[in-house]
């Protein structure tokens, strides 16, 4: 789960971080009373969005050179026109696709001095099991842009769980990132406070682009970007509380209530699969016989018939899928309980696209007999290969 910069900074504050003061508005009305509650004399008017690429970002339709969605203002005034201006349209970046998103909120702080920008972020690293630290003096940029050209820029180590984070840590960053005086200190309290936000509140990313140093020699965090382990806000009621659904596909919205692990993606083929191995290979022998996946779809192994029904309720809602690839090996489920909720499905929604089905496992053959006996055009596969090519056929011809 993603939060809002605002919301990132207001967490962070929690744990002693240097941010700007800030306030947040969700109407036009409200961007002049908050921009005068800040100092000045620089006013920063950001888009709350959950995608990077704001600054460099356009509006759908914008004037000629208007500017993206990350704008200075000197008066409050200024501040409170720009903000206006950005609120309810649709920003384009890198990350949101051509769609964009819909702005419904502004961020307006107080503006910073800026002597130099770098880069910090803390992941979980799949390949030790630890948590890592990534920074880089060159802040500002995307990080896959400074890793594909000067890779040595960069600093990756990760921190022993038996000991936690270490003032040594917090030094090492300092001396990577050129730090000198009372900066490395800063940096060793900054690194600790940051390493605790995100043990204890079982973040899975938080990413600082830029973390500055001021024109007064201090350490700034000038953008946050936090995203949070689903499966342990059940022990985070009030990350939870931050959660915008606005922001979220409304596919895999409905999905997460229904427990079934869905991602939508740009093609034209549905998936439901069992399995998150075989929902893989699923998507790639669909894209080696000339088509692409509209979604990722696991159903998990002890899918109900009600679970089943609602994700196929959910591929045939997305206007883009041409087709559909429903690819079950039984174990834990029952190609019955499969077949059941394809036909409940069917009948609610109804079928305007291919439907190819390949079933094996538990219950295999009364599965393929309820299907035959259902009265629907669905075409039956043998094998993975079969189905895909099957699908793919019905798509294209």
């Amino acid at each position: 789960m993603n939060i809002h910069e605002y919301q990132a900074k207001a967490l962070l504050r929690q744990y002693g971080a240097p941010v700007s003061d800030g306030r947040a508005v969700t109407r036009a009305e409200e961007a002049k009373t908050a921009a005068g509650a800040l100092d000045g004399p620089l006013w920063v008017v950001k888009a709350q969005i959950h995608a990077g690429g704001r600054g460099k970002g356009s509006f759908k339709e914008a004037d000629a050179g208007e500017k993206g969605g990350v704008r200075l203002a000197k008066s409050v005034e200024e501040a409170a026109e720009e903000a206006k201006r950005m609120l309810g349209r649709t920003l384009v970046t890198h990350q949101t696709g051509p769609a964009g998103k819909q702005v419904n909120r502004i961020y307006i702080e107080d503006g910073s001095g800026i002597e130099r920008e770098l880069y910090l972020a803390l992941l979980v690293d799949r390949v030790t099991s630890r948590v890592s630290f990534v920074c880089s003096t060159e802040g500002g940029m995307d990080i896959e842009e400074v890793a594909a050209s000067t890779p040595e820029k960069i600093l990756t180590f990760s921190v022993d769980p038996a000991t936690g984070y270490q003032a040594f840590h917090g030094r090492r960053i300092a001396f990577a990132l050129g730090l000198e005086g009372k900066q490395v200190k800063e940096c060793v309290g900054l690194m600790g406070l940051l390493y605790r936000a995100f043990i204890e509140r079982d973040m899975e990313m938080l990413e600082i682009n830029p973390l500055i140093v001021t024109d007064e020699g201090s350490l700034k965090v000038l953008d946050a970007k936090l995203g949070f382990d689903g499966n342990a806000l059940y022990r985070q009621p009030d990350v939870l509380a931050l959660r915008d659904e606005t922001e979220e596909d409304p596919k895999e919205l409905q999905a997460s209530k229904y427990d079934l692990n869905y991602i939508a993606l740009d093609g034209e083929i549905g998936c439901m699969v069992n399995g998150a191995g075989l929902a893989m290979a699923t998507m790639d022998i669909i894209k080696l016989y000339g088509s692409e996946p509209a979604n990722f779809l696991d159903v998990g192994g002890g899918a109900t018939r009600e679970k089943v029904t609602e994700a196929f309720k959910i591929i045939t809602s997305d206007p883009q899928v041409k087709g559909i690839l429903v690819n079950i090996f039984g174990g834990i489920m029952r190609c019955d309980i499969i077949a059941e909720g394809i036909i409940a499905a069917v009948k609610e929604v109804g079928l305007q696209v291919p439907l190819v089905v390949r079933l094996e496992g538990t219950n295999v053959e009364k599965g393929k007999e309820i299907i035959a006996n259902s009265g629907l055009n669905v075409i039956a596969a043998d094998n993975l290969s079969d189905a895909a090519e099957k699908v793919v056929a019905a798509v294209k011809g």
